[in-house]
């Protein structure tokens, strides 16, 4: 298991760890941008990292901005693989309909959790061997009776 990476910075900041135990380290834009409501933009760290053979970086969401403005990463998660050195971009998007949501240079929005990776080897075969659940999905393995919810305004 890795402890540390080589993390490589053109500019921005180095992604943290808030707490000890912590899965996800803090990334931060490297500029201001606005996000108008019901829009994407992708925004720069200025982060460039090396991880080792065998490691993937996932961006993911920060639960916090998602709660309490609606702001979240597409593509989640996003993959970052051991061969990539440019800079992590991350496409964010504004599902608040109504209030725009500015971020500023040095702002935290996203989070970096880093992986080992297990490569498949692909075999093509005529059948698969039966299991438990068969083809079933979306949902087939939650409650029997979904309820409808009407969703209104987070901002009511």
């Amino acid at each position: 298991m890795v402890d540390t990476l080589s993390v490589l910075i053109s500019t921005g900041v180095l992604p943290v760890y808030a707490h000890d135990g912590d899965a996800g380290a803090d990334l931060h834009s490297n500029e201001s941008v606005t996000l108008l409501p019901g829009s994407r933009v992708t925004v720069g760290t200025g982060v460039r990292i090396a991880l080792p053979e065998g490691f993937v970086g996932f961006v993911v969401p920060r639960s916090g901005l998602a709660h309490r403005y609606g702001v979240t990463v597409l593509n989640s998660p996003g993959t970052v693989d051991a061969g990539y050195r440019g800079e992590i971009k991350i496409t964010m998007l504004n599902t608040d309909t109504v209030h725009p949501f500015g971020i500023k240079a040095g702002d935290r929005i996203a989070q970096l959790v880093v992986m080992p990776v297990t490569r498949a080897e692909f075999v093509p075969v005529v059948s698969l061997p039966e299991s438990s659940r068969g083809d079933r999905g979306f949902g087939s393995t939650g409650s029997e009776h979904v309820d409808t919810v009407e969703v209104g305004n987070a901002h009511e």
